[in-house]
């Protein structure tokens, strides 16, 4: 019986180690997104893609009545801030009026998910705590985020060991290949938010664009029939390219990682070869097909967006 006992143990043991695993870096992640939340903390990143460095602030804090208060500032080139203060957003852009949207999450280079639910990942990604490093002079605890398929890409997290915030994240292939990383440079965490970010309480925000309703999911002329498991439909809708001027049908989908976005809109070509160019993790693939164009933007391998763009068809 004893030898029975350890046989069966044995047999299942990479098992419960690999459970282990899980439970340990669902942990540290839900550890990160209350610490996103909660800490006053001021830091710097780079964000490095295709031999090239974007530099960021992000600072974050709470007030006395708890209000999160947030800046996130690109530090090249013309100058973009995004302020947030519980759930208002402002964005503050070169050459655009400052505009205000609903929300409680800051969109930038950092995956919103990390400061959410991390629940909504668990149907398409595997969670694996993989051991320590040092990033930043400080202990972290590495975590991989881990596509239970070949259709997306994977994240790499570094976290503080001391207070689980990011320190490091790298998007790889499934072959292990980086594409992209956020490596911070500074981190300082204070037991008051700074006094910058306090003034936020008092200052005044631009006026909140209230989106119609209806312009959330309209009904469009075009269907995507084919995406990888797990992406929903967030939004759809008409309007002009920013680039082309042409009028477009736009599609968002999400897997609450990353964002896939669809396009499609008239062309002055019959048909043209699919193309498609990369910066970073991010894919732009365009393809021409009956005088259409469609295109599909996202950090997706090149396989996954084609798939996605030879589905989109007309509806009767």
């Amino acid at each position: 019986m004893k030898a029975l006992t350890f046989c069966l143990l044995f047999a299942f043991s990479p098992f419960y180690a690999l459970a282990a695993e899980s439970v340990q870096a669902i942990t540290w992640l839900e550890r990160l997104s209350q610490s996103f939340k909660q800490l006053n903390f001021a830091s710097s990143f780079v964000v490095v893609k295709n031999n090239q460095a974007e530099p960021y602030h992000w600072a974050h804090g709470v007030s006395e009545d708890g209000v999160q208060l947030e800046v996130l500032s690109l530090l090249n080139g013309p100058r973009r801030d995004t302020l947030r203060r519980d759930d208002i957003v402002s964005y503050i852009e070169p050459q655009l009026p400052p505009y205000s949207v609903k929300s409680n999450q800051i969109s930038g280079p950092i995956p919103q998910i990390l400061s959410g639910d991390i629940d909504q990942l668990a149907e398409n990604y595997d969670f694996i705590s993989v051991g320590r490093s040092r990033v930043l002079g400080r202990s972290a605890q590495i975590i991989r985020i881990v596509a239970k398929d070949k259709t997306r890409y994977g994240h790499w997290l570094w976290l503080d060991q001391e207070t689980g915030l990011l320190l490091k994240l790298a998007i790889v292939s499934d072959k292990g290949q980086l594409l992209e990383q956020i490596q911070f440079t500074h981190l300082d965490i204070t037991e008051k938010p700074s006094g910058y970010l306090t003034q936020l309480v008092e200052t005044e925000f631009p006026k909140v664009v209230e989106m119609p309703n209806n312009n959330d999911l309209d009904v469009l002329n075009w269907q995507v029939n084919y995406l990888p498991k797990g992406f929903t439909a967030i939004k759809a809708n008409r309007h002009r390219l920013a680039l082309t001027k042409q009028p477009a049908e736009f599609m968002l989908f999400n897997d609450g990682l990353i964002d896939l976005s669809v396009y499609v809109s008239k062309s002055e070509d019959q048909q043209r070869a699919v193309s498609y160019v990369k910066d970073g993790a991010t894919l732009i693939l365009n393809q021409v097909v009956d005088g259409f164009e469609v295109s599909v933007v996202g950090k997706l391998p090149v396989k996954t967006a084609q798939n996605i763009a030879d589905s989109v068809a007309f509806k009767p």
